[in-house]
């Protein structure tokens, strides 16, 4: 009995191997690929790694940074929005630069308020005194004057009616209103002529000094609000209102870095560029400016958009890492080709997005 059920079992189990074998070795077909690979259009076509970037007649994107640091306050604008050239993109605390400017202007026209009074000398009622005591000096000479002859004419009638120290004192009087007379007559052309020409023109240079530190103040005022350098539309926007920002960059919390731009823009023309980088083994195999035609594949589509030439950029320069480590043991070095193409319409690219391309000769 013991033995039945064992030949049992052992030939359900190689019925049950063999149903498997036969199941496992059914050949399945393959599911139909979801896109068709890109294939090199051209005989002798060279293949290169290609991003996509707003076109510019040179450059890549716009990349904007901020001229002064400080804290974000405002960005009334969004990405994707197209602005005109002068629109405000960002605007940066300005508190104390503000309180500066206008500190500085109200010295320059404190300046400017002496300058003009320089310029305005003399004052009317100032000569007007100046004139009063020349008149004043005037009277004491004469009733001087009249004292002494009268002393001298009683002198010479009786001698004793006048002392000599009298006398001397009363020549003495004379002299002293002369003198009197002679100082504020000189003050009295003095302040005629005006203020000296040496203080309106050291007040002069001071208020040019103190308007050039206005200005200059002012200037910087203005770049606390970083306004669109041309027309285009906002690509990124790599801040926040209350963050931090620099000439340096903005930091950014993942790659804890401070190289991002605050605001990359691009251009608002019909035409998108497509930068590409050849391996500097192939750079021999590109053909002629004149000659050389490329196709451009998106990646995860079936969709292909020829390329127009624009330019070599003629540097060779070591490979993109985006991962921004560099992990080669082998210093690659790549060749920028630029093309553009038209945007089109049912198909939405962005800049930044890698593609794939291929370069022909013609």
């Amino acid at each position: 009995m013991r033995n039945k059920v064992i030949f049992i079992l052992a030939v359900i189990g190689l019925v049950a191997g063999l149903v498997s074998a036969y199941i496992l070795g059914i050949e399945k077909k393959p599911p139909p690929p979801v896109f068709n690979p890109a294939s090199n259009p051209y005989g002798q076509g060279i293949y290169a790694n290609g991003i996509i970037e707003s076109y510019q007649s040179n450059g890549e994107n716009i990349n904007i940074y901020p001229e002064v640091a400080g804290m974000v306050t405002s960005i009334p604008v969004v990405e994707g929005q197209s602005v005109r050239q002068g629109t405000p993109l960002i605007m940066i605390d300005d508190s104390v630069q503000r309180a500066t400017a206008t500190q500085q202007k109200s010295q320059a026209e404190a300046a400017r308020a002496l300058l003009e009074e320089l310029r305005a000398q003399p004052r009317k009622e100032t000569l007007e005194v100046a004139r009063a005591q020349v008149d004043n000096a005037i009277a004491g000479l004469k009733n001087a004057q009249d004292q002494l002859d009268k002393q001298r004419r009683s002198y010479e009638l009786e001698p004793k009616s006048v002392s000599k120290n009298d006398l001397d004192n009363a020549e003495n009087a004379v002299k002293v209103a002369k003198t009197n007379l002679e100082v504020f007559r000189k003050q009295y052309e003095l302040t005629k002529a005006g203020a000296w020409i040496y203080d309106i023109r050291n007040q002069e240079r001071q208020y040019n000094a103190l308007t050039e530190a206005y200005r200059s103040a002012n200037a910087l005022l203005n770049k606390y609000v970083i306004k669109a350098p041309a027309d285009g539309v906002v690509l990124a926007i790599n801040t926040t209102t209350g963050s931090y920002i620099s000439p340096q960059g903005t930091y950014d919390t993942y790659t804890q870095g401070s190289t991002n731009p605050a605001i990359v823009m691009g251009s608002a023309q019909n035409y998108i560029g497509v930068r590409c980088y050849i391996d500097e083994i192939l750079v021999h195999r590109l053909p002629p400016a004149g000659k050389m035609t490329a196709k451009m594949f998106i990646r995860g589509t079936d969709i292909s958009i020829p390329l127009e030439y624009v330019r070599v950029q003629p540097y060779v320069s070591p490979k993109i890492e985006l991962s921004n480590q560099r992990t080669e043991r082998v210093d690659v070095r790549v060749l920028p080709v630029l093309f553009r193409f038209s945007k089109p319409k049912d198909t939405a690219l962005y800049p930044g997005q890698l593609v794939d391309v291929y370069i022909g000769g013609k």
